[in-house]
C-alpha cells in the first residue's frame, strides 16, 4: 500500500501547545514531550514526525497520533514496537502520519506493520493484538477513530470530536486553529466561557459574539467537563 498525504499548510495545520494536547488527549506533560521529542539520556528518538519541528507547536495530525499512542500503550504495548511500526509504516507507505490514518484504508496494513515489528522484537502483547482475528483489531481500530473524521482524498484525520457527550464540539484544524468550536462557529469555546466568567451572562456574551444562546450555553458546559 501507498499513501502520500501533503505538506500541510502552516495556517490550517492546527497550532496546539503541549498544556492543550495535555487536556486533550489525558497523557501526562512529560510523556507527551517523549512521544513528541525523544527521552534526554536516550538513543530513542521521538515516535511522531512533527510539522512543527523545532518548536514547541504540536499539530492537529500530532495530536491525533499522540491519541494512538496514548491508546496502544494503555494496552501494554512498548514503546519500542510502536517506534518501529509508526518509522516502518512512514517508510512503506510514504506518509508523514500513518498514526492518523482512516481504520477503514490501511487496517489490514498497518496490523501487518504491528505483527511484524512485535514478532522481530518479541513482544507478546502486541502481537496477541495484531495476529489475532481480523475483527478484533477493527474494533480496536474504531475505539482510536471514534469521534473522527477522515479526508476522503487522503484518508487522514481532519476533524475530531473530543467528547462523545458533546456532539457539537469539534477540533477543526482550519477554523480558530483548532482550538475547540461549537460547529458552525468560530469562536472558541475557550473565549465564550471566559467571557461568560466575566460577564456573568450568556445573553450579554451571544450579543458581543453573534451567536446563538445555546452555543454559549454548550461551550460552557464542555468547558467546564474538560477542564
Amino acid at each position: 500500500m501507498k499513501v502520500h498525504d501533503q505538506q500541510p499548510d502552516p495556517l490550517l495545520a492546527g497550532f496546539f501547545s503541549t498544556a492543550d494536547a495535555v487536556r486533550l488527549v489525558g497523557v501526562h506533560s512529560q510523556l507527551i514531550r517523549g512521544w513528541l521529542n525523544g527521552y534526554p539520556n536516550s538513543v530513542s528518538g521521538p515516535i511522531i514526525n512533527r510539522d512543527f519541528e523545532g518548536t514547541r507547536t504540536i499539530s492537529f495530525l500530532d495530536v491525533m497520533e499522540l491519541r494512538f499512542i496514548q491508546f496502544f500503550r494503555k494496552q501494554g504495548v512498548s514503546m519500542p514496537t510502536l517506534r518501529k511500526a509508526a518509522d516502518r509504516a512512514r517508510k512503506e507507505w510514504g506518509v508523514n502520519h500513518p498514526l492518523a490514518l482512516s481504520n477503514s484504508k490501511i487496517v489490514t496494513d498497518r496490523r501487518k506493520v504491528f505483527a511484524k515489528v512485535a514478532e522481530e522484537g518479541n513482544d507478546q502483547v502486541a502481537w496477541d493484538m495484531a495476529s489475532g482475528q481480523h475483527e478484533i483489531w477493527i474494533t480496536i481500530e474504531q475505539s482510536i477513530a471514534h469521534g473522527v473524521e477522515f479526508n476522503s482524498d487522503t484518508s487522514l484525520a481532519q476533524l475530531w470530536h473530543p467528547m462523545p457527550q458533546f456532539p457539537d464540539v469539534v477540533i477543526d484544524p482550519r477554523v480558530a486553529f483548532g482550538k475547540p468550536i461549537v460547529q458552525g462557529t468560530p469562536v472558541p469555546t475557550s473565549t465564550l466561557f471566559r467571557q461568560f466568567k466575566a460577564e456573568g451572562s450568556k445573553e450579554r456574551v451571544a450579543k458581543w459574539f453573534d451567536v446563538p444562546i445555546d452555543v454559549v450555553a454548550k461551550a460552557i458546559d464542555y468547558e467546564l467537563v474538560a477542564a
